[in-house]
């Protein structure tokens, strides 16, 4: 495990994110305004009616104060998509509301930046392309928004992939452009959902290092689904665990380790116990799904 550690400490030297002064100053100048508080109340989200009701989450209700990172874990099935997904605007509480900084969430909006667990890139369109759509949808001319996607390719270390198609990347690397597509707008709030679940186990430890080196420039709020709580540990101030279908929280817990944060901290017994808490509370719900899928007790 040390070994290992020591590589990603190498790999790390290597400043895969590599941000400019360029970037360093616009990024303060785009962020100094933004706040991304999100109030979740009674959020309910249910699909069908009468008999064929189903209710994928029930009465969430979250509080995240602008700039945190909170990471939403819990059995497959429990609502954590569904719940990034209202506060995207991509559907809409049969009950409840969802909120960023006081205006209440109607439909999908460029103050918040999404990432899915593939990246959902364009095909048929360049890596710098792919980056520009958002400030061209914005507005900005073919000039503009070129100049700026090439200032946030540089800060994800991919300046040299510009005039690449998303096939010639490998997934860490595509991950790396939808992370910098995101941002590009300036979002209030980061949606990233199970990112690097598609990741080898090195890759995925060095992208969790890299998205917290932005995030800790960036400030913006982060909302982080994610099946792994190792890395809901490692990244988060906050690892809220949901409940078995139909979801709702089960505890909120806050995440009291230092930062920066570096891979060395998973050996810590503060880690350690932390992670007990939260694999306890997993498991317990995650046994519930699987005797109510099974109709066997374990």
């Amino acid at each position: 495990m040390t070994g290992a550690l020591s590589q990603f400490s190498i790999m790390n030297n290597q400043k895969l994110f590599s941000g400019s002064n360029t970037v360093l100053t616009r990024r303060r100048a785009g962020f100094d305004a933004i706040q991304g508080h999100i109030q979740i109340q009674d959020l309910t989200i249910a699909y069908g009616r009468g008999k064929s009701c189903f209710i994928a989450v029930e009465r969430v209700s979250l509080d995240i104060h602008p700039g945190q990172f909170v990471c939403l874990i819990g059995p497959s099935g429990c609502g954590k998509s569904t719940i990034l997904n209202a506060i995207a605007g991509f559907v809409q509480p049969t009950d409840g509301t969802v909120q960023v900084d006081g205006q209440v969430i109607q439909t999908a909006g460029g103050d918040r930046g999404m990432v899915f667990q593939h990246p959902s890139l364009f095909p048929w369109k360049t890596v710098l392309e792919n980056v520009a759509h958002g400030p061209r949808m914005a507005g900005k001319s073919r000039t503009q928004a070129h100049k700026l996607a090439k200032e946030f390719l540089e800060m994800v270390g991919l300046t040299s992939f510009a005039n690449n198609y998303p096939a010639t990347l490998s997934g860490g690397m595509q991950q790396r452009v939808a992370i910098a597509r995101a941002l590009v707008n300036y979002p209030r709030v980061l949606l990233m959902d199970e990112p690097f679940g598609a990741l080898d186990a090195q890759m995925r430890i060095l992208m969790q290092e890299q998205l917290l080196k932005l995030w800790e420039d960036f400030k913006t709020t982060v909302v982080f689904v994610t099946h792994d709580i190792d890395e809901a540990i490692f990244l988060g101030d906050r690892v809220a665990i949901m409940s078995a279908n139909p979801g709702h929280i089960l505890a909120d817990l806050s995440v009291n380790l230092a930062r920066p944060r570096h891979p060395e901290l998973t050996l810590e017994p503060n880690f350690a116990e932390l992670k007990r808490r939260c694999f306890d509370l997993v498991r317990q719900e995650s046994l519930l799904v699987f005797e109510r899928q099974s109709g066997k007790r374990l």
